[in-house]
Protein backbone atom coordinates (compact mmCIF):
# COMPACT_ATOMS: atom_id res chain seq x y z
CA UNK A 1 0.00 0.00 0.00
CA UNK A 2 1.77 3.25 -0.98
CA UNK A 3 0.98 6.34 1.61
CA UNK A 4 -1.01 9.05 0.04
CA UNK A 5 0.52 12.00 -2.39
CA UNK A 6 1.26 15.02 0.11
CA UNK A 7 -1.06 17.25 0.15
CA UNK A 8 -1.39 21.36 -0.09
CA UNK A 9 -3.15 23.27 2.88
CA UNK A 10 -5.57 24.55 0.19
CA UNK A 11 -6.55 20.86 -1.30
CA UNK A 12 -7.10 19.78 2.51
CA UNK A 13 -9.55 21.98 3.10
CA UNK A 14 -11.33 21.30 -0.26
CA UNK A 15 -11.30 17.62 0.00
CA UNK A 16 -12.84 17.83 3.10
CA UNK A 17 -15.76 19.30 2.08
CA UNK A 18 -16.83 17.85 -1.37
CA UNK A 19 -20.04 16.83 -1.00
CA UNK A 20 -20.35 15.81 -4.90
CA UNK A 21 -18.07 15.94 -7.66
CA UNK A 22 -18.67 15.85 -11.28
CA UNK A 23 -17.15 14.22 -14.72
CA UNK A 24 -15.92 17.90 -15.14
CA UNK A 25 -14.45 18.56 -12.00
CA UNK A 26 -17.63 20.73 -10.74
CA UNK A 27 -18.06 20.39 -7.17
CA UNK A 28 -21.14 20.75 -4.32
CA UNK A 29 -18.96 22.43 -1.76
CA UNK A 30 -20.31 22.24 2.03
CA UNK A 31 -20.32 26.06 3.50
CA UNK A 32 -18.95 26.13 7.25
CA UNK A 33 -19.86 29.70 7.80
CA UNK A 34 -21.35 32.79 5.59
CA UNK A 35 -21.17 36.76 6.33
CA UNK A 36 -23.55 38.62 5.14
CA UNK A 37 -23.83 42.62 4.55
CA UNK A 38 -27.07 44.83 3.43
CA UNK A 39 -25.50 45.72 -0.40
CA UNK A 40 -25.51 41.50 -1.66
CA UNK A 41 -28.23 40.72 0.41
CA UNK A 42 -31.58 41.90 -0.16
CA UNK A 43 -32.52 39.78 -3.75
CA UNK A 44 -30.99 37.01 -2.17
CA UNK A 45 -33.27 36.83 1.06
CA UNK A 46 -36.46 37.91 -2.02
CA UNK A 47 -35.49 34.86 -3.60
CA UNK A 48 -36.20 32.98 -0.97
CA UNK A 49 -39.31 34.71 -0.40
CA UNK A 50 -40.19 34.07 -3.76
CA UNK A 51 -39.49 30.00 -3.30
CA UNK A 52 -40.96 29.46 -0.28
CA UNK A 53 -37.55 28.54 1.15
CA UNK A 54 -35.66 29.17 4.43
CA UNK A 55 -32.35 29.47 5.74
CA UNK A 56 -31.03 25.93 5.33
CA UNK A 57 -28.20 26.97 8.82
CA UNK A 58 -28.78 30.43 10.74
CA UNK A 59 -26.53 29.41 13.41
CA UNK A 60 -23.88 29.24 10.82
CA UNK A 61 -24.81 32.74 9.52
CA UNK A 62 -23.83 35.66 10.64
CA UNK A 63 -25.30 39.22 9.41
CA UNK A 64 -23.89 43.05 10.45
CA UNK A 65 -24.48 46.30 8.29
CA UNK A 66 -21.25 48.06 7.19
CA UNK A 67 -20.93 49.22 3.54
CA UNK A 68 -23.54 52.01 3.61
CA UNK A 69 -23.40 53.21 7.42
CA UNK A 70 -22.63 56.22 8.66
CA UNK A 71 -19.34 56.74 10.56
CA UNK A 72 -20.36 59.99 12.29
CA UNK A 73 -23.78 61.50 13.89
CA UNK A 74 -25.38 58.25 14.27
CA UNK A 75 -28.20 59.67 16.76
CA UNK A 76 -29.42 61.25 13.57
CA UNK A 77 -29.78 58.12 11.71
CA UNK A 78 -29.03 57.30 7.86
CA UNK A 79 -29.65 60.33 5.55
CA UNK A 80 -29.25 58.74 2.14
CA UNK A 81 -32.94 57.22 1.34
CA UNK A 82 -31.33 54.36 -0.53
CA UNK A 83 -28.95 53.50 1.89
CA UNK A 84 -31.50 53.58 4.64
CA UNK A 85 -33.39 50.92 2.93
CA UNK A 86 -30.77 48.65 2.26
CA UNK A 87 -29.90 48.54 6.10
CA UNK A 88 -33.18 48.67 7.23
CA UNK A 89 -34.12 45.88 4.73
CA UNK A 90 -31.25 43.62 5.69
CA UNK A 91 -32.75 44.03 9.69
CA UNK A 92 -35.83 43.13 8.66
CA UNK A 93 -34.70 40.23 6.83
CA UNK A 94 -32.28 38.74 9.43
CA UNK A 95 -35.55 38.96 11.50
CA UNK A 96 -37.47 37.13 9.08
CA UNK A 97 -35.41 34.20 8.64
CA UNK A 98 -33.84 34.32 12.31
CA UNK A 99 -29.61 35.44 11.54
CA UNK A 100 -27.78 36.84 13.60
CA UNK A 101 -27.76 40.55 13.26
CA UNK A 102 -25.26 43.59 14.31
CA UNK A 103 -27.31 46.57 13.72
CA UNK A 104 -26.03 49.98 14.11
CA UNK A 105 -27.13 50.09 18.11
CA UNK A 106 -25.32 46.83 18.79
CA UNK A 107 -21.27 47.38 20.09
CA UNK A 108 -20.83 44.61 17.63
CA UNK A 109 -21.23 46.36 14.98
CA UNK A 110 -18.57 46.62 12.22
CA UNK A 111 -16.96 46.10 9.06
CA UNK A 112 -17.76 42.33 8.11
CA UNK A 113 -14.40 41.13 7.91
CA UNK A 114 -12.92 42.54 10.91
CA UNK A 115 -16.63 41.13 12.93
CA UNK A 116 -16.38 37.27 11.95
CA UNK A 117 -12.70 37.02 13.31
CA UNK A 118 -13.35 39.08 16.46
CA UNK A 119 -16.26 37.25 17.30
CA UNK A 120 -14.17 33.63 16.68
CA UNK A 121 -16.43 32.83 13.65
CA UNK A 122 -13.56 32.58 11.48
CA UNK A 123 -11.67 29.10 12.49
CA UNK A 124 -8.95 27.56 10.38
CA UNK A 125 -10.06 24.47 7.78
CA UNK A 126 -13.56 25.83 7.19
CA UNK A 127 -15.03 27.36 4.10
CA UNK A 128 -16.61 30.41 4.32
CA UNK A 129 -17.92 32.69 1.98
CA UNK A 130 -20.05 35.92 1.73
CA UNK A 131 -20.79 38.11 -0.92
CA UNK A 132 -17.90 40.68 -0.46
CA UNK A 133 -15.01 40.12 -2.95
CA UNK A 134 -12.61 40.92 0.59
CA UNK A 135 -13.83 37.91 2.15
CA UNK A 136 -10.60 36.64 1.26
CA UNK A 137 -9.36 37.89 4.65
CA UNK A 138 -10.38 35.18 6.79
CA UNK A 139 -7.70 33.03 4.89
CA UNK A 140 -5.06 34.53 7.68
CA UNK A 141 -6.97 31.53 9.96
CA UNK A 142 -6.16 28.50 7.52
CA UNK A 143 -9.62 29.05 6.33
CA UNK A 144 -10.57 28.40 2.20
CA UNK A 145 -12.65 32.20 2.45
CA UNK A 146 -13.95 33.85 -1.02
CA UNK A 147 -16.66 36.57 -2.15
CA UNK A 148 -19.62 35.01 -4.13
CA UNK A 149 -22.13 36.72 -6.09
CA UNK A 150 -25.90 37.46 -5.54
CA UNK A 151 -27.43 34.54 -6.86
CA UNK A 152 -24.62 32.32 -4.88
CA UNK A 153 -26.09 33.89 -1.63
CA UNK A 154 -29.04 32.95 -2.14
CA UNK A 155 -28.07 29.15 -2.71
CA UNK A 156 -25.87 29.32 0.12
CA UNK A 157 -28.92 30.50 2.14
CA UNK A 158 -31.23 27.89 0.95
CA UNK A 159 -28.67 24.87 1.16
CA UNK A 160 -25.21 25.40 3.09
CA UNK A 161 -23.59 24.60 -0.56
CA UNK A 162 -22.06 25.74 -3.44
CA UNK A 163 -21.14 24.85 -7.24
CA UNK A 164 -17.92 25.71 -7.90
CA UNK A 165 -14.69 24.55 -9.46
CA UNK A 166 -11.09 23.92 -7.69
CA UNK A 167 -8.45 26.66 -8.38
CA UNK A 168 -4.70 26.09 -9.06
CA UNK A 169 -2.20 26.59 -6.25
CA UNK A 170 0.03 29.26 -6.12
CA UNK A 171 2.63 29.85 -2.90
CA UNK A 172 4.21 32.70 -2.31
CA UNK A 173 7.45 32.56 -0.28
CA UNK A 174 8.81 35.72 1.29
CA UNK A 175 11.94 34.46 3.51
CA UNK A 176 13.61 36.76 5.92
CA UNK A 177 12.95 39.33 8.39
CA UNK A 178 11.16 42.59 7.74
CA UNK A 179 13.51 45.93 7.65
CA UNK A 180 12.31 48.80 10.13
CA UNK A 181 9.43 50.38 9.41
CA UNK A 182 8.20 48.06 6.60
CA UNK A 183 4.92 46.20 7.42
CA UNK A 184 2.24 43.57 6.32
CA UNK A 185 0.71 46.28 3.73
CA UNK A 186 4.48 46.88 2.28
CA UNK A 187 4.64 43.37 1.79
CA UNK A 188 1.48 42.51 -0.21
CA UNK A 189 1.89 45.79 -2.28
CA UNK A 190 5.14 44.39 -3.35
CA UNK A 191 4.18 41.29 -4.02
CA UNK A 192 1.11 42.64 -6.32
CA UNK A 193 3.61 44.75 -7.52
CA UNK A 194 5.81 41.61 -8.75
CA UNK A 195 3.19 39.57 -9.95
CA UNK A 196 0.60 41.82 -11.18
CA UNK A 197 -3.26 42.25 -10.97
CA UNK A 198 -3.31 39.02 -12.70
CA UNK A 199 -0.34 37.37 -11.29
CA UNK A 200 -3.16 35.35 -8.90
CA UNK A 201 -5.91 34.60 -12.03
CA UNK A 202 -7.96 31.35 -11.41
CA UNK A 203 -5.10 30.33 -7.97
CA UNK A 204 -5.68 30.31 -4.48
CA UNK A 205 -2.33 32.33 -3.07
CA UNK A 206 -1.27 30.29 -0.08
CA UNK A 207 1.53 32.67 2.10
CA UNK A 208 4.52 31.29 3.68
CA UNK A 209 7.81 31.40 4.74
CA UNK A 210 9.96 33.29 7.93
CA UNK A 211 8.68 37.16 7.06
CA UNK A 212 4.88 35.72 6.80
CA UNK A 213 4.86 33.51 9.97
CA UNK A 214 6.17 36.56 11.85
CA UNK A 215 3.33 38.65 11.72
CA UNK A 216 0.61 39.00 13.74
CA UNK A 217 -3.05 37.37 12.86
CA UNK A 218 -3.98 41.91 12.08
CA UNK A 219 -0.91 41.07 9.73
CA UNK A 220 -2.08 38.30 8.37
CA UNK A 221 -5.45 39.38 7.60
CA UNK A 222 -4.04 42.88 5.57
CA UNK A 223 -2.17 40.06 3.43
CA UNK A 224 -5.02 37.77 2.61
CA UNK A 225 -7.27 40.87 2.30
CA UNK A 226 -5.38 41.99 -0.95
CA UNK A 227 -5.04 38.65 -2.71
CA UNK A 228 -7.92 39.72 -4.75
CA UNK A 229 -6.11 42.92 -5.69
CA UNK A 230 -3.14 40.07 -6.77
CA UNK A 231 -6.15 38.88 -9.10
CA UNK A 232 -6.56 35.41 -6.60
CA UNK A 233 -9.61 33.50 -5.75
CA UNK A 234 -8.79 33.32 -2.27
CA UNK A 235 -5.55 34.14 0.22
CA UNK A 236 -4.39 31.42 3.22
CA UNK A 237 -2.00 31.00 6.17
CA UNK A 238 -1.40 28.03 7.59
CA UNK A 239 -2.83 27.83 11.23
CA UNK A 240 0.03 27.82 14.48
CA UNK A 241 0.01 28.86 17.45
CA UNK A 242 -0.13 32.68 16.61
CA UNK A 243 -3.99 31.56 15.32
CA UNK A 244 -5.03 29.63 18.12
CA UNK A 245 -4.22 31.85 20.84
CA UNK A 246 -6.35 34.94 18.93
CA UNK A 247 -9.13 32.52 18.13
CA UNK A 248 -9.43 30.87 22.51
CA UNK A 249 -12.24 32.22 24.11
CA UNK A 250 -13.38 33.80 21.60
CA UNK A 251 -17.53 33.89 21.91
CA UNK A 252 -18.00 31.85 18.99
CA UNK A 253 -14.71 29.68 19.32
CA UNK A 254 -14.87 25.73 20.88
CA UNK A 255 -14.82 25.36 24.51
CA UNK A 256 -13.61 22.71 26.37
CA UNK A 257 -12.88 19.35 25.20
CA UNK A 258 -14.20 20.90 21.72
CA UNK A 259 -11.23 23.34 21.62
CA UNK A 260 -8.70 20.70 22.45
CA UNK A 261 -10.06 18.14 19.30
CA UNK A 262 -10.54 21.44 17.03
CA UNK A 263 -6.63 22.40 17.87
CA UNK A 264 -5.66 18.61 17.20
CA UNK A 265 -7.35 18.71 13.57
CA UNK A 266 -6.37 22.35 12.82
CA UNK A 267 -2.58 20.86 13.47
CA UNK A 268 -2.80 18.92 10.45
CA UNK A 269 -4.25 21.55 7.67
CA UNK A 270 -0.57 22.71 7.15
CA UNK A 271 0.57 21.59 3.54
CA UNK A 272 2.36 18.69 3.68
CA UNK A 273 6.29 18.42 3.17
CA UNK A 274 6.87 17.69 -0.70
CA UNK A 275 3.17 19.09 -1.75
CA UNK A 276 3.73 20.90 -4.69
CA UNK A 277 2.21 24.29 -6.03
CA UNK A 278 0.89 25.06 -9.89
CA UNK A 279 2.49 28.76 -9.57
CA UNK A 280 5.70 29.17 -6.74
CA UNK A 281 6.78 32.99 -6.12
CA UNK A 282 9.95 34.30 -4.04
CA UNK A 283 10.23 36.91 -2.45
CA UNK A 284 13.14 38.35 0.08
CA UNK A 285 12.02 40.17 3.22
CA UNK A 286 15.02 42.71 3.32
CA UNK A 287 14.39 43.88 -0.32
CA UNK A 288 10.80 45.11 0.57
CA UNK A 289 10.95 48.86 1.51
CA UNK A 290 7.61 51.40 2.30
CA UNK A 291 5.53 51.01 -0.35
CA UNK A 292 2.96 53.63 -2.22
CA UNK A 293 0.81 53.48 -4.82
CA UNK A 294 1.40 55.98 -7.51
CA UNK A 295 -1.44 54.94 -10.28
CA UNK A 296 -4.64 54.02 -10.59
CA UNK A 297 -4.37 49.61 -10.06
CA UNK A 298 -3.06 47.99 -7.08
CA UNK A 299 -0.03 47.36 -8.69
CA UNK A 300 1.22 50.48 -9.62
CA UNK A 301 3.52 50.45 -6.32
CA UNK A 302 6.70 52.54 -5.66
CA UNK A 303 9.27 53.08 -2.96
CA UNK A 304 8.73 55.76 -1.37
CA UNK A 305 12.01 56.79 -1.71
CA UNK A 306 10.91 56.48 -5.34
CA UNK A 307 9.61 58.45 -8.32
CA UNK A 308 6.70 58.40 -10.26
CA UNK A 309 7.75 56.11 -13.10
CA UNK A 310 7.82 57.63 -16.62
CA UNK A 311 5.49 55.58 -19.45
CA UNK A 312 7.85 56.26 -21.98
CA UNK A 313 10.46 54.04 -20.79
CA UNK A 314 7.67 51.31 -21.31
CA UNK A 315 7.99 49.10 -24.58
CA UNK A 316 4.20 47.73 -24.57
CA UNK A 317 2.29 50.26 -26.02
CA UNK A 318 -0.44 49.50 -24.03
CA UNK A 319 1.16 49.03 -21.08
CA UNK A 320 2.45 53.19 -22.01
CA UNK A 321 -1.11 54.16 -22.78
CA UNK A 322 -2.51 53.10 -19.46
CA UNK A 323 0.47 54.57 -17.58
CA UNK A 324 -0.47 57.76 -19.34
CA UNK A 325 -3.91 57.56 -18.17
CA UNK A 326 -3.51 56.86 -14.79
CA UNK A 327 -0.64 59.94 -14.52
CA UNK A 328 -3.06 62.11 -16.03
CA UNK A 329 -6.36 61.00 -14.02
CA UNK A 330 -3.66 61.22 -10.74
CA UNK A 331 -2.33 64.37 -11.36
CA UNK A 332 1.21 63.53 -11.19
CA UNK A 333 4.58 63.52 -13.55
CA UNK A 334 7.06 61.18 -14.87
CA UNK A 335 9.87 61.44 -12.45
CA UNK A 336 8.39 63.59 -9.82
CA UNK A 337 9.61 62.24 -6.35
CA UNK A 338 6.89 60.11 -4.31
CA UNK A 339 8.20 62.18 -1.19
CA UNK A 340 6.96 65.63 -3.09
CA UNK A 341 3.36 64.45 -3.42
CA UNK A 342 0.96 66.32 -1.56
CA UNK A 343 -2.55 65.00 0.18
CA UNK A 344 -5.48 66.43 0.88
CA UNK A 345 -7.14 64.21 3.08
CA UNK A 346 -6.09 60.97 5.13
CA UNK A 347 -8.15 57.65 5.52
CA UNK A 348 -7.76 54.89 7.96
CA UNK A 349 -9.88 52.45 8.13
CA UNK A 350 -11.10 49.47 5.69
CA UNK A 351 -11.11 45.73 6.45
CA UNK A 352 -7.53 45.72 5.33
CA UNK A 353 -6.42 47.62 8.09
CA UNK A 354 -8.73 49.05 11.04
CA UNK A 355 -7.67 46.82 13.36
CA UNK A 356 -6.26 48.01 16.82
CA UNK A 357 -3.14 46.90 16.16
CA UNK A 358 -3.34 49.13 13.28
CA UNK A 359 -4.35 52.00 15.13
CA UNK A 360 -2.06 51.52 17.63
CA UNK A 361 0.61 51.60 14.97
CA UNK A 362 -0.75 55.42 14.45
CA UNK A 363 -0.84 56.28 17.69
CA UNK A 364 2.68 55.86 17.85
CA UNK A 365 3.23 57.84 15.16
CA UNK A 366 1.34 60.87 15.70
CA UNK A 367 1.51 61.29 19.57
CA UNK A 368 2.17 64.53 20.64
CA UNK A 369 2.13 65.83 17.23
CA UNK A 370 -0.61 67.71 14.81
CA UNK A 371 -2.44 67.17 11.51
CA UNK A 372 -1.04 69.63 9.02
CA UNK A 373 -3.11 72.41 8.18
CA UNK A 374 -3.43 71.60 4.64
CA UNK A 375 -4.84 68.16 5.44
CA UNK A 376 -8.04 66.09 6.63
CA UNK A 377 -7.28 62.97 8.44
CA UNK A 378 -10.18 60.77 9.70
CA UNK A 379 -9.59 57.40 11.72
CA UNK A 380 -12.58 54.69 11.04
CA UNK A 381 -12.09 51.66 13.21
CA UNK A 382 -13.14 48.77 11.92
CA UNK A 383 -16.11 47.65 14.68
CA UNK A 384 -17.83 49.20 17.85
CA UNK A 385 -15.26 46.33 19.76
CA UNK A 386 -12.21 47.48 18.54
CA UNK A 387 -13.72 51.38 19.10
CA UNK A 388 -14.15 50.58 22.48
CA UNK A 389 -10.90 48.96 22.89
CA UNK A 390 -8.68 52.06 21.13
CA UNK A 391 -10.76 54.40 23.40
CA UNK A 392 -10.27 52.07 26.10
CA UNK A 393 -6.72 52.36 25.63
CA UNK A 394 -6.51 56.25 25.32
CA UNK A 395 -5.82 55.90 21.55
CA UNK A 396 -8.95 58.48 21.06
CA UNK A 397 -7.28 60.63 23.23
CA UNK A 398 -4.06 60.77 20.94
CA UNK A 399 -5.98 61.23 17.64
CA UNK A 400 -8.26 63.52 18.51
CA UNK A 401 -5.57 65.73 20.23
CA UNK A 402 -3.82 65.35 17.11
CA UNK A 403 -6.42 66.98 15.00
CA UNK A 404 -7.84 63.27 13.90
CA UNK A 405 -11.47 62.87 12.78
CA UNK A 406 -12.21 59.73 15.08
CA UNK A 407 -15.14 58.02 13.49
CA UNK A 408 -17.34 55.02 14.22
CA UNK A 409 -17.11 52.19 12.62
CA UNK A 410 -18.22 51.01 8.89
CA UNK A 411 -16.34 50.92 5.19
CA UNK A 412 -16.24 54.52 4.71
CA UNK A 413 -14.16 55.96 2.50
CA UNK A 414 -12.41 52.66 1.35
CA UNK A 415 -15.06 52.67 -1.24
CA UNK A 416 -17.64 55.74 -0.39
CA UNK A 417 -21.30 54.22 -0.18
CA UNK A 418 -21.95 56.55 2.66
CA UNK A 419 -20.81 60.33 2.83
CA UNK A 420 -17.25 59.76 3.78
CA UNK A 421 -15.79 60.21 -0.05
CA UNK A 422 -12.83 62.55 -1.80
CA UNK A 423 -14.23 65.33 -4.24
CA UNK A 424 -13.12 65.53 -7.96
CA UNK A 425 -9.49 65.98 -7.67
CA UNK A 426 -8.67 65.73 -4.11
CA UNK A 427 -5.57 63.47 -2.85
CA UNK A 428 -6.18 60.87 -0.26
CA UNK A 429 -3.13 58.75 1.64
CA UNK A 430 -5.75 55.84 2.32
CA UNK A 431 -4.78 52.53 4.13
CA UNK A 432 -7.57 50.86 2.21
CA UNK A 433 -7.00 48.13 -0.60
CA UNK A 434 -8.00 49.68 -4.46
CA UNK A 435 -6.99 52.85 -5.73
CA UNK A 436 -9.28 52.54 -8.60
CA UNK A 437 -10.53 55.65 -10.63
CA UNK A 438 -13.51 57.18 -9.09
CA UNK A 439 -13.21 54.38 -5.72
CA UNK A 440 -13.29 56.31 -3.12
CA UNK A 441 -15.06 59.21 -4.79
CA UNK A 442 -15.67 60.91 -8.31
CA UNK A 443 -12.65 62.21 -9.60
CA UNK A 444 -10.97 61.43 -6.08
CA UNK A 445 -6.82 60.57 -6.13
CA UNK A 446 -5.82 57.48 -4.14
CA UNK A 447 -2.40 56.32 -2.53
CA UNK A 448 -2.49 53.17 -1.02
CA UNK A 449 -0.31 52.43 2.12
CA UNK A 450 0.44 51.43 5.61
CA UNK A 451 -1.31 52.95 8.58
CA UNK A 452 2.34 54.39 9.75
CA UNK A 453 2.79 55.55 6.39
CA UNK A 454 -0.45 57.08 6.08
CA UNK A 455 -0.53 58.67 9.72
CA UNK A 456 3.38 60.47 9.04
CA UNK A 457 1.69 62.16 5.65
CA UNK A 458 -1.05 63.54 7.66
CA UNK A 459 1.19 65.15 9.99
CA UNK A 460 3.83 66.50 7.25
CA UNK A 461 1.29 67.19 4.51
CA UNK A 462 2.99 64.48 1.68
CA UNK A 463 3.75 61.42 1.07
CA UNK A 464 6.83 60.40 3.54
CA UNK A 465 9.42 57.97 4.16
CA UNK A 466 8.15 56.15 7.76
CA UNK A 467 11.21 55.43 8.77
CA UNK A 468 12.96 58.86 8.55
CA UNK A 469 10.05 60.25 9.84
CA UNK A 470 10.68 58.52 12.80
CA UNK A 471 14.16 58.84 13.40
Amino acid sequence: MTNAAPKTLYQKIWDHHVVDRGDDGTCVLYIDRHLVHEVTSPQAFEGLRMSGRTVRRPEATLATADHNVPTAHRDQGISDPESRLQVNTLEQNCKDFGIRYFGLSDHRQGIVHIVGPEQGLTQPGMTIVCGDSHTSTHGAFGALAFGIGTSEVEHVLATQTLITKPAKTMRITVDGTLPAGVTAKDMILAIIGKIGTAGGTGHVIEYAGDAVRALNMAGRMTMCNMSIEAGARAGLIAPDETTFTFIKGRPMAPKGEDWDKAVAWWKTLPSDPGATYDTEVVLRAEDITPTVTWGTSPEDVVSITGNVPDPAKENDPHKRAAMERALDYMGLKAGMRMQDVRVDKIFIGSCTNARIEDLRAVADVVRGKHVASSVYAMIVPGSGLVKEQAEEEGLDKIFIEAGFDWREPGCSMCLGMNEDRLAPGERCASTSNRNFEGRQGRGGRTHLMSPAMAAAAAITGHLTDIREFQK
